[in-house]
């Protein structure tokens, strides 16, 4: 588990300038990087430090502050809401006093939506309800809605990855909780981005491999990459699932409630089994130093470091692990519909973007400059 203090990052208004607002619990590391690294000022009136938006970088902040605290900024990825509507509040203070509609919050559990979904569905929709204040949002008209969706793309600058999420948690109420058939409820979704995967060579991979000496946490990126796991995926192994007869391991629960079966190779095995003898986990496959399930912001610090100690210069997130999987395995030759299923896609298009960045790919023209230079 994080044993890192916490910083929490928000926008807010302070003396009628937009500021970021940095808080946590007095530290005074924290305070001296504050005053050296950054323009941060102290706010008596707020009682916590802040740095002027136009004059705060989130990469900067990273780097100067990531070694002494966990930051946590997911309140700046929702953007201010519109200066139109003054009655909405920057500091968003009002989500903690808006209640959701009766049967909202219990459907999202009964259905068995993931934490994290329901955490973003109540918030998105509190927004809507805020914005709506005073209406009777059985009765609103669809045109009234849309108008809502394009005034936080042009104002917010949402990403269509928000814009669908804020959409589901509308269109969650109305078709859902009160029941309205879906050709009655319709918004325009975002046309859909074509992002291609961030992958690492198979030399990238080794080297991250070859310098992290500490066998539990190799053990943990070999899993990662060998069996193509997401980050939850492998911190939610159990010892029970790991099957050395059949050679195989048993993902429980992965994404959209799916279990699903992943290819045990025999040197991850032997990883396994070194990593058992010396650690001794009781329940979970990667337990804590004090028990329990490892902590996932510890597994991406010790990628990043491991990365860095390599020699790797751009960033480096673990999902990157999960994309080099796929695009290696499509590199060798195996069928796209095995590696569908090892990842755990439903749609073997989803899978397919893979195709895209494999090398072999491009060794197989030869560019054209190559004829005139």
């Amino acid at each position: 588990m994080n044993t890192l203090p916490q910083i929490k990052l928000e926008y807010s208004l302070h003396r009628k300038q937009e500021v970021v607002i940095v808080r946590f619990e007095y530290n005074s590391d924290i305070n001296d990087r504050l005053k050296e690294l950054f323009p941060a000022r102290w706010s008596s009136s707020m009682s916590c430090w802040f740095i002027v938006k136009d004059q705060f970088n989130l990469g900067r902040f990273f780097e100067g502050l990531r070694d002494l605290a966990y930051i946590d900024y997911s309140a700046l990825k929702i953007k201010a809401m519109p200066v139109a509507r003054e009655k909405i509040s920057r500091d968003y203070s009002y989500r903690s006093g808006t209640k959701l509609p009766k049967g909202y919050l219990e459907l999202l559990k009964q259905k068995r939506y993931s934490e994290s979904t329901i955490k973003t569905y109540s918030a998105y929709f509190k927004d809507f309800m805020y914005y709506f204040t005073e209406r009777n949002l059985k009765e609103l008209p669809v045109e009234e809605i849309n108008t809502y969706l394009l005034e936080l793309i042009n104002k917010w600058e949402i990403t269509p990855s928000e814009q669908n999420q804020r959409i589901n948690s509308i269109k969650f109420f109305y078709e859902k909780v009160v029941g309205k058939g879906r050709h009655v409820y319709e918004i325009e979704r975002p046309r859909k981005e074509t992002l291609l995967p961030d992958v690492l060579s198979k030399e990238e991979v080794g080297n991250i491999l070859s310098v992290t000496t500490n066998l539990k946490h190799k053990t943990m990126l070999s899993a990662i990459y060998s069996c193509g796991l997401r980050r939850s995926e492998v911190i939610n192994l159990k010892i029970a699932d790991v099957d050395s007869k059949r050679m195989m391991i048993k993902v429980k629960g992965a994404k959209g409630k799916k279990d699903r079966y992943v290819q045990l190779s025999p040197k991850l095995l032997k990883l396994f089994r070194q990593y058992y003898t010396e650690y001794k986990p009781k329940v979970w496959l990667f337990e804590g130093q004090t028990g329990g399930q490892y902590g996932v912001e510890s597994l991406s610090k010790l990628l990043k470091a491991a990365a860095y100690r390599s020699g790797i210069k751009r960033r480096v997130h673990l999902h990157m692990l999960r994309h080099s999987f796929a695009t290696h395995q499509l590199e060798q030759g195996v069928d796209i519909r095995y590696i569908q299923a090892w990842l755990g896609h439903e749609s073997v298009k989803t899978t397919q973007r893979y195709t895209h960045v494999t090398e072999h790919n491009f060794k197989n023209f030869k560019n054209p400059l190559d004829e005139l230079l």
